[in-house]
């Protein structure tokens, strides 16, 4: 049997003949028929008994077709319905008229009743094709949400296993070299920096999975970006400066303070990176570094400067809010190829150190959590620029889930 039969279909007119002579030949069409002699009437029929498509007279009392369509196109829950015109008015401006208020068709009275049971089935196919869209694009939404379910905890699995690792291997050392204590402070200081990157794995996890906002203060925008240098400088013991350009000054915004500052250090460290390691770099340094990689790290710019600029502007949050961005621009090695698509996965990265981490996963999520962004793209003459949008403040109405990412 035709899916289509089962749909329902409401017939409009203030004309009683008119509604029997629609219903008995969709009837004979194997189609259900609803049946509504006014615009209201019609409106309580759509609330009541949820038609797939409405054919609706024009000229009625009251209230006419074009408001009725006026009225379903302005609630969320109607305006998908196709509405399909039926009118003695066949002047190309009413024509016209009717379908720039939301109609999908338009048939002119005589009705040619063969003709009218071919528009009402094209466009029930439509409405059926629409929704095997929706459902589908639900099911790969629930795939992709399942696979990256997967991926974070291979992920952690992989970056735990790791870790814990080095912790044994560094315990085993300390119980060689127990009789040699330079050595045995040494390693119990590697230690304590393997389980702090355990904790701090374990701190991205919650942060990746948490569904309310933090609390937010009110902080002046200049202090929040030398706090982030700060933080960045001290985390990783680098004291190469960072220019900063703000125009927008000590301009108060709201935030969680400690996520805008992690989410800055963690993009400046990763500016840092794109020029690549040195070879005297620290293995320390290795597995401190909490950031999922984005660059194509270079062997051959390890020792030259490196500079890294952060520049703000106004702008406006993805919902339309006064917001501020930070742009934070590096002049390295640029995004690598492979992972442009990939980027924002957890555990994406170019390079193998132990404990790589979730980051740009986690600072996206963490923006959107507040209303803001993240945004990663190629820099004009080369590196990459790393854009935060925030909103100046936040709204106590919104939602606090996170956005699908």
């Amino acid at each position: 049997m035709n899916s289509s039969a089962h749909e329902k279909i409401l017939v409009v007119d203030d004309q009683p003949v008119n509604v029997q002579l629609l219903k008995y030949k969709l009837e004979r069409e194997g189609l259900v028929v609803e049946t509504a002699y006014s615009g209201e009437e019609a409106l309580d029929s759509v609330a009541r008994a949820h038609p797939a498509l409405i054919l609706l007279d024009v000229m009625m009392p009251e209230m006419d077709g074009i408001e009725v369509c006026r009225r379903l196109q302005s609630n969320e829950n109607t305006r998908v319905i196709p509405v399909i015109f039926v009118t003695a008015r066949g002047a190309r401006e009413h024509k016209i008229e009717g379908l720039s208020v939301g109609a999908v068709d338009y048939i002119t009275k005589p009705v040619d009743l063969d003709e009218m049971v071919a528009r009402v089935r094209t466009q029930l196919r439509l409405v059926s094709i629409n929704r095997e869209m929706v459902d589908l694009q639900k099911r790969l939404d629930e795939s992709r949400r399942t696979a990256m379910i997967g991926a974070v905890m291979q992920g952690i699995a992989h970056n735990l296993n790791n870790l814990l690792a080095v912790v044994l291997g560094y315990v085993d050392l300390i119980k060689l070299q127990f009789n040699k204590p330079e050595n045995v402070r040494t390693n119990a200081s590697n230690v304590e920096k393997a389980v702090k990157r355990i904790a701090d794995v374990i701190k991205q996890l919650n942060r990746l999975v948490v569904q309310t906002r933090p609390p937010t203060s009110h902080v002046p925008l200049q202090r929040l970006l030398e706090n982030g240098v700060a933080r960045y400088q001290a985390t990783f013991q680098i004291d190469t400066p960072v220019e900063i350009e703000n125009p927008l000054g000590n301009l108060e915004v709201e935030v969680h303070v400690e996520s805008a500052e992690d989410i800055l250090s963690k993009l400046l460290i990763n500016a840092w990176e794109s020029y690549g390691l040195p070879k005297t770099h620290t293995h320390a340094h290795a597995y401190a570094h909490a950031y999922a990689h984005t660059h194509a790290a270079s062997d051959g710019e390890s020792g030259g400067p490196r500079p890294i600029s952060i520049r703000t502007n106004a702008a406006r949050s993805p919902n339309g809010a006064n917001a501020f961005a930070i742009h934070i621009e590096d002049r390295g090695c640029g995004i690598a190829p492979g992972i442009r698509e990939h980027m924002f996965e957890p555990f994406v990265s170019t390079k193998q150190h132990v404990g790589v981490g979730m980051g740009l996963s986690i600072a996206r999520h963490m923006l959107r959590t507040f209303g803001g962004d993240l945004a990663v793209t190629d820099r004009e003459g080369g590196g990459v620029t790393a854009t935060i949008t925030c909103p100046v403040e936040q709204k106590a109405t919104a939602d606090p889930n996170v956005r699908s990412g």
